[in-house]
């Protein structure tokens, strides 16, 4: 019980430095456009990252859960998948790199999967899905930042840019609320799905049918929540200035677009119960947004930082994963 209890705190620790690292994709548009102070743009993010749970069913926490065969996860296993993706998380934190924690945590849990069970022991319709959407988040966010910029240049390009800003400074609170709930709906339930598959290693839960998707206790989801935003609320300041300021500059209409572009991509992505990265979404969609300024006004350098720290994450994480499991094997640590 006491190994079930630690696991279960280590992934809400995960959840909470989670918040933190991603709280720059929930306000780093807001800020950058100084819509809203920092302070106050962090508790906005927090507080509709928490609610996110009355929004979407728990689909993506129910795939993760069954991302390893019930046969071969452990709490050990879990145990060194979380570490994988915690220790990634707070490289990629230091070094300022707006990096995926979705992807860091599948990470995690594949590599010390494979150590224990081989590649036949993870769930190929989950880490297939999740690599497709490697690809189709960030572009789906960038088409979606570009149509609505160009549909708002089209609308309001007559008017005044003083009137045109006054407007969307009022708008992009919406959009910030609309994202932050992409954001706690779909990051929060991966945590969730450790945990429940924790709960079924430690036999406290029951094991999903096959082709089945387990239930995970509501206890679960508010507390994932909860800590997701509790780190939201310790900022992520390193990061929302390689987001909000390197990677191009951004107007309100701009972040609204952005903004917006990020959260239907969230949406549709959580309705279908795909765990995708929420950094991915809001880069393309940044990228997207400000390129209808023309290809100058992006900061080309910095995107393709941004990008080799993304391509690095899976087999980072699941690297450092596969070792510590090995080493918690050879210190005679249950499998």
């Amino acid at each position: 019980m006491e190994a079930l209890i630690a696991i279960i705190a280590l992934a809400l620790v995960f959840d909470y430095i989670n918040g933190f690292h991603d709280a720059a994709n929930s306000i780093a548009t807001v800020v950058s456009t100084r819509v809203l102070a920092p302070r106050l743009a962090v508790l906005w993010a927090a507080f509709f990252n928490f609610v996110a749970f009355f929004f979407f069913e728990s689909h993506v926490a129910g795939n993760i859960a069954k991302g390893v065969h019930a046969d071969v996860v452990s709490l050990t296993l879990v145990g060194a998948g979380l570490c994988g993706a915690i220790l990634w998380d707070l490289l990629t934190w230091w070094l300022a790199l707006p990096t995926s924690s979705s992807h860091a945590l599948l990470g995690g849990l594949a590599g010390a999967a494979i150590v224990k069970g081989g590649f036949g022991a993870l769930d190929p319709k989950l880490f297939i899905e999740a690599g497709i959407f490697i690809f189709i988040s960030p572009i789906m966010g960038m088409v979606l930042g570009a149509i609505m910029m160009r549909l708002v240049m089209a609308l309001f390009g007559r008017r005044s840019p003083s009137g045109v800003d006054k407007s969307f400074r009022r708008l992009q609170l919406l959009s910030a609320s609309l994202y932050s709930i992409g954001h706690g709906g779909n990051d929060a339930q991966k945590t969730a799905g450790i945990i429940a598959a924790a709960l079924i290693a430690a036999g406290k839960l029951e094991a999903a049918a096959p082709g089945g998707i387990p239930h995970v206790p509501l206890w679960v989801v508010l507390a994932c929540h909860a800590a997701m935003g509790l780190g939201t609320l310790s900022g992520g300041w390193r990061i929302v200035q390689t987001m909000g300021m390197r990677i191009t500059k951004l107007a309100p209409v701009g972040g609204f677009c952005a903004e917006t572009a990020g959260a239907a991509t969230l949406f549709f992505a959580t309705m279908l119960g795909v765990p995708v990265s929420t950094t991915h979404t809001i880069t393309g969609a940044i990228v997207g947004a400000g390129s209808q300024r023309g290809l100058h006004a992006v900061r080309w350098g910095v995107a393709s930082r941004i990008v080799w720290a993304w391509i690095l994450t899976v087999p980072g994480a699941a690297l450092i994963s596969s070792v510590v499991y090995l080493v918690a094997r050879g210190l005679g640590v249950a499998p």
